[in-house]
């Protein structure tokens, strides 16, 4: 629903899908998709996101075919052995899943690649700066529908967290860590 002709799409992911399928090819056990899942109806959304799913109705499940639902195919092949993590706001972290789930793996860094860098990627990197994660940034490899808020989410990601965030080009991690691991 983002990389296609909806409302929400995002012309950058283009530009940067070369680098998120490089990073997910060669970590792909390791990978973890967090897809946004609208809800059917509007009506099935609480609180706020009832109004906001009001104003975008024409993305909701019922009116999207399953298809705009799914990754694009490039990242979809990927999975297995990459886990596909459905979530239904903007962070992936509001029920807990997702942290347990790292934590029974041991997991301590997350890289981070998507789409939008002012939304979804914004939310998980303060939910996982607030875990206590490593959190690397693949600056080349996240997009936003507009580059004003993207080029300023990335200033401040990169300059209010520089203690607990770290912005990488994705050339420099796939060099900095041959094997595959960190």
């Amino acid at each position: 629903m983002f990389a296609e002709d909806t409302p929400w799409r995002v012309a950058w992911m283009e530009a940067i899908s070369p680098q998120v399928v490089e990073v997910a090819s060669r970590h792909s056990e390791g990978t973890i998709f967090t897809r946004f899942c609208p809800p059917a109806r509007p009506s099935d959304a609480h609180g706020m996101w009832r109004g906001y799913y009001e104003k975008w109705w024409m993305m909701t499940a019922e009116h999207l075919s399953y298809e705009m639902l799914g990754l694009v195919p490039e990242l979809a092949r990927l999975s297995p052995p990459a886990t596909i993590f459905d979530k239904h706001v903007y962070s992936p972290w509001m029920d807990g899943r997702l942290h347990a789930g790292l934590t029974n793996e041991a997991v301590d860094t997350l890289v981070v690649t998507g789409g939008e860098t002012d939304v979804c990627v914004l939310a998980t990197v303060l939910g996982g700066i607030d875990l206590g994660y490593r959190v690397i940034i693949l600056k080349d490899a996240v997009c936003s529908g507009t580059d004003e808020t993207h080029d300023a989410s990335l200033e401040l990601l990169g300059s209010r967290f520089s203690a607990q965030v770290e912005l990488m080009l994705t050339a420099d991690f796939l060099s900095s860590d041959p094997q595959g691991g960190l």
